[in-house]
């Protein structure tokens, strides 16, 4: 079980204190609502910059990589034995309603995120992939690179899936599974990540995640939160960011032109690639989405999980998208422009309180 925080918060320095190899505990671990991670087992394997948060539950010789985050900061996260996951990786819950929970000798590649669902045991989970709130996963099964899957889906055991939405591209046995889990966890090792930079100027209301990496002209509004292994590269045009909007964990921008601009209230979530664009007011830019040069997206705009935008596409205001490349889906009705108010709001508290947990790390 999770074991309730007593002391301050534990930075990766302080754990390592006694640990003569300096990659056997996360580099940065933070309670959530008093509640601290529990590892079944020490060592662990971690990567530089690595985050692990709240009431997850890391089961034996589990390898973390760089800049990977396992956050549970509302639900619980329970993962298994021997459990991998690759580098700029993010786990995560829904906070009202999932947690997250995998089984034993469950294999994660680079750039994926699992969020508020449940996964059987041996099971594959390659590259850039999503599986999202409320999707249950079978044992020996592997979920191909790039493949989405959407919420509330059942996938069988002793399949492979692909695609966006995921569907079964052909049966699979024990033996290919094993296979290509050794095969993932050969070719991941650790990163070669570069350290966090310093954060910039802010002001009193901002968070940026210790693990963040922020370099050249970025500018934060007030109350806007950067969180955990994000990394936003401004060293050629300026990256902007409005008030009390929430970039999440692992998201990566970067300029290559004339920069990035984020209006205010909006929600760019995990595992976001956003290149030279234009976001607009009270947006939502969903899990794993890919923002493609000279995008320009409305002001109250929500962008699928795992689509992508081509260059210079115009996304008008007042809709749903989804795809690849984006299409409108449907009207945003009114149920869906409260959930991204909610999760704003939500956002807004978690940065104060990750502040101030941050602040007391020694």
């Amino acid at each position: 079980m999770a074991q309730r925080a007593a002391v301050a918060p534990v930075a990766g320095a302080a754990a390592r204190s006694a640990e003569k190899d300096d990659r056997v505990t996360p580099d940065l671990i933070l309670p959530y609502a008093g509640v601290l991670p529990d590892f079944a087992s020490r060592p662990v394997w971690c990567g530089r910059g690595s985050t692990v948060i709240g009431a997850a539950r890391i089961g034996a010789q589990a390898w973390i990589a760089a800049e990977a985050v396992i956050r549970a900061d509302g639900q619980t996260i329970i993962l298994g034995d021997r459990f991998w996951l690759g580098h700029r990786s993010t786990v995560h819950i829904a906070t009202l309603t999932h947690g997250t929970r995998v089984g034993d000798r469950v294999t994660v590649g680079r750039n994926s995120v699992v969020h508020a669902c449940t996964v059987g045991s041996d099971v594959v989970i390659e590259d850039d992939v999503v599986i999202l709130d409320g999707a249950e996963i079978g044992d020996n099964a592997v979920i191909e690179a790039g493949t989405t899957v959407f919420p509330r889906t059942k996938l069988d055991s002793g399949h492979a899936y692909a695609g966006s939405p995921a569907r079964p591209s052909r049966p699979v046995g024990p033996d290919e599974v094993a296979e290509r889990a050794e095969r993932l966890r050969e070719r991941m090792g650790e990163s070669s990540a570069a350290e966090p930079g310093l954060p910039p100027e802010v002001e009193d209301s901002v968070f940026v995640a210790r693990t963040a990496r922020l370099r050249g002209r970025v500018s934060l509004g007030a109350g806007a939160s950067v969180l955990f292994c994000c990394d936003l590269n401004a060293e050629v045009g300026p990256i902007v960011v409005g008030a009390d909007t929430n970039i999440q964990d692992n998201t990566t921008i970067r300029t290559r032109g004339e920069g990035v601009v984020i209006g205010r209230d909006t929600t760019i979530a995990h595992n976001v690639r956003i290149a030279d664009c234009r976001i607009g007011a009270r947006a939502l830019i969903g899990i794993g989405a890919s923002i493609a040069p000279g995008t320009l997206i409305a002001d109250d705009v929500m962008l699928a999980a795992g689509a992508t935008t081509d260059p210079g596409q115009i996304l008008e205001a007042g809709y749903l998208w989804g795809g690849r490349p984006a299409r409108i889906l449907s009207p945003l009705d009114a149920e869906k422009r409260a959930m991204m108010i909610r999760i704003v709001e939500g956002y807004c508290q978690h940065g104060r309180e990750y502040r101030a947990a941050q602040t007391g790390i020694v």
